[in-house]
């Protein structure tokens, strides 16, 4: 497999041996490793580095993944090896691609911006920016490159929980339920922040099938019905984390879709009236009270919350103002 590789002009070069035999890596087998990107030369200035964000890289062979060379240096590795890999440049022209995606996951952003309904050749057109100058610069001049590679281990097909990123579309499909089912369960339990990271699993499945669809279409609708719940699930976590502005973000983006969702009307409210947008905060319950006037007694606690705050917000201010006029 090395000398194939060389063959094709990747270079590979052992700087820590790995132990026990070489996998089979036959599909379905979960890679784990650490990777540093490097541009060749003689100061060999870093693209990008996996430990840097506190997280491993993760493949699964067989899921035709965009950098099919990281699966044929993978193959040549045992559990614990760390080696470098030289790749001429037409191994690596989606790798600036490649890196905005996975610098988007480590942002928290979703791994699919900017890619919505455009091909990988349209996104490699000249005029087309990835968002980052350096993956911008990348693209437009492809040119060799190095990673650095270290296998943390190899787990074979069926002995581990596979993530949404590397499902087929039937399998997101069947996991959301299941993924869903497991983020209220957690929240139950008290575990909140576990609890969003499950929603926002659930949420990645199915935004990842929606964007194949053509906007508004009956298939798309249906597929974002599905996401709502979800994402306000989501947001009362962020309720309770008091991550306020993104609360006011996702209710906001389901209102301008369905009009009449109470419960994101409530949500909205509730994080307005948090960071003290009193007046959208009161809008907010008056439309909770319009669409359904049964939830009387919810919504004037949170008024009464709201108002009671006030004045408590008023009573330290002129003890402040007191002290800045007295002196």
């Amino acid at each position: 497999q090395v000398e194939q590789l060389r063959a094709d002009g990747v270079h590979k070069e052992v700087l820590r041996e790995g132990t026990g035999p070489l996998p089979d890596f036959r599909d379905g087998t979960k890679a784990t490793f650490h990777y540093r990107t490097l541009r060749c030369g003689d100061e060999e200035t870093p693209l990008d580095d996996s430990r840097a964000r506190g997280k491993p890289m993760e493949l699964i062979a067989g899921k035709k993944f965009k950098l099919p060379v990281w699966e044929a240096a993978l193959r040549t590795m045992r559990p614990g090896e760390r080696a470098r890999f030289r790749c001429d440049a037409k191994h690596v022209v989606l790798y600036p691609l490649v890196s905005k995606s996975l610098r988007n996951i480590a942002a928290g952003k979703d791994p699919l911006e900017g890619q919505r309904h455009c091909c990988s050749i349209a996104q490699l057109h000249e005029h087309y920016s990835l968002g980052y100058p350096d993956l911008d610069e990348l693209q437009k001049n492809p040119q060799p490159l190095i990673f650095d590679i270290e296998v943390l281990k190899v787990e074979a097909p069926g002995s581990y929980q596979q993530d949404p990123w590397a499902m087929t579309d039937e399998e997101k499909l069947q996991a959301v339920p299941l993924i869903h089912k497991e983020g209220n369960e957690l929240y139950r339990q008290g575990k909140v922040q576990e609890a969003a990271a499950k929603y926002y699993d659930a949420i990645a499945c199915l935004k990842n099938l929606q964007m194949k669809e053509q906007l508004g279409s009956p298939d798309w609708i249906e597929l974002d019905q599905k996401i709502t719940p979800l994402l306000l699930n989501y947001c009362q976590c962020k309720l309770q984390c008091e991550e306020y502005y993104e609360v006011l973000d996702h209710c906001s983006s389901i209102l301008n879709k369905y009009e009449d969702n109470v419960k994101a009307y409530f949500k909205r409210g509730k994080a307005h009236a948090a960071v003290w947008n009193v007046a959208e905060a009161q809008a907010d319950f008056a439309k909770v009270l319009a669409l359904d006037p049964s939830l009387r007694p919810v919504v004037s606690k949170e008024l009464r919350s709201l108002e009671a705050r006030l004045r408590e917000k008023d009573a330290e201010d002129k003890i402040r103002f007191k002290g800045i006029f007295s002196q």
